[in-house]
């Protein structure tokens, strides 16, 4: 940039960075990189996805959630959850829409039925009988802080009985044999999630 300056005067300058007007472009050009590095950074931290820290904070201002002592991968999940919250009725296909936009997830890798479907005799009551796992291990978030963000997309007086993190790995059924299924080596999943010493409430 500074090369581009010294162009840009007239033959009655010294066009060379070692010039006196050189070595004073030279310290507008760092300056203006400074500039041109923050608004870029600035621009990309707009994003939801990239935002960090105190710009989070402010993010979570907008939309009225408070941080807590949630880091940001986590902060970034509750901000995304109250934005999906205030466009959900309760129904089950709203409350998966609403937890995939939380998790940043497909709605595919979710499923939500009441526990009169899953043959239980409870009728204000859903199971989360599959979830994200790898979703929740990225953000970090416990089996108890998903349980308590899928509370609350639930409509007031139903419960979330439980949420299944069980995987869908299993072995052949032909000790002898290769078989190919959704549930072996080339599809299934394992279970597991993330849990820290200390549980952090969120502020949900």
């Amino acid at each position: 940039m500074v090369k581009d300056l010294l162009s840009k005067l007239t033959d009655a300058f010294t066009k060379s960075e070692k010039s006196n007007i050189g070595k004073l472009f030279l310290v507008i050009d760092e300056q203006l990189e400074s500039v041109k590095s923050a608004l870029i950074r600035t621009e990309e931290w707009r994003d939801l996805n990239n935002a960090k820290g105190s710009t989070l904070d402010e993010i979570g201002v907008n939309v009225n959630q408070l941080r807590g002592r949630a880091n940001d991968p986590v902060f970034r999940v509750l901000i995304r959850g109250k934005i999906a919250r205030n466009v959900s009725d309760g129904t089950i296909n709203k409350m998966v829409n609403a937890l995939a936009k939380t998790l940043n997830c497909p709605h595919e890798v979710i499923q939500i039925v009441s526990m009169i479907e899953d043959n239980q005799e409870e009728p204000a009551a859903i199971v989360v009988k599959r979830a994200p796992i790898e979703a929740l291990a990225a953000a970090g978030l416990t089996a108890t802080q998903f349980t308590n963000i899928v509370q609350a997309t639930t409509m007031a007086g139903v419960r979330v009985a439980y949420v299944d993190l069980n995987g869908t790995f299993r072995f052949s059924t032909h000790p002898t044999e290769i078989e190919v299924s959704e549930y072996g080596f080339d599809f299934g999943s394992l279970g597991g999630i993330f849990q820290p010493e200390e549980e952090i409430p969120l502020p949900i």
